[in-house]
């Protein structure tokens, strides 16, 4: 059953500490701009969201990539990168539609997320679990629930409004 990577943004405090062991597994130094994974701090409302890659199963950035570096690895389902095959053009940047994809420019070559070849360490380090990597069909059915409670609430406070 395929996995994916789902984010919370309800529960994600902001520590970044995903971000710090992003970058020591993948970089094997603290360096948070190096790492896949971004915490993402909208000060107006005060909402902390994880930005990643959500490995798209149409991704623009395989469709755009003029070598065929960006591909996708149907083994544990993600978006994967060729090194090899990349020349640091960074079109694959611009199309992602969550600016997901970064550049280390001192590797010159371009960052995203690999699922940690089907054991996301962000995942095992995040206390309050607003990462976390589940079946797809499980996180549809938790969605879906979720779903269900707040139409339930709100037509319960519809129904006292109504004095019904």
């Amino acid at each position: 059953m395929p996995k994916i990577l789902t984010v919370d943004i309800g529960k994600c405090t902001g520590c970044r500490l995903c971000e710090v062991v992003c970058s020591a597994k993948h970089e094997r130094a603290s360096n948070p701009a190096k790492a896949r994974i971004h915490i993402i701090k909208l000060e107006d409302d005060r909402i902390l969201v994880p930005v990643v890659c959500n490995h798209c199963e149409e991704a623009p950035c395989i469709v755009v990539c003029p070598t065929h570096a960006r591909f996708r690895d149907e083994r544990i389902g993600r978006v994967a990168v060729n090194y090899d095959r990349c020349i640091g053009c960074k079109v694959c940047m611009t199309v992602c539609p969550f600016g997901a994809i970064a550049f280390d420019w001192e590797a010159k070559r371009i960052i995203s997320c690999n699922l940690c070849d089907g054991d996301p360490t962000c995942v095992k380090f995040c206390a309050t679990q607003a990462l976390q990597y589940v079946e797809a069909a499980a996180a549809n059915q938790r969605r879906q629930r979720e779903i269900a409670i707040r139409l339930h609430k709100s037509l319960q406070e519809f129904a006292l409004s109504i004095n019904w």
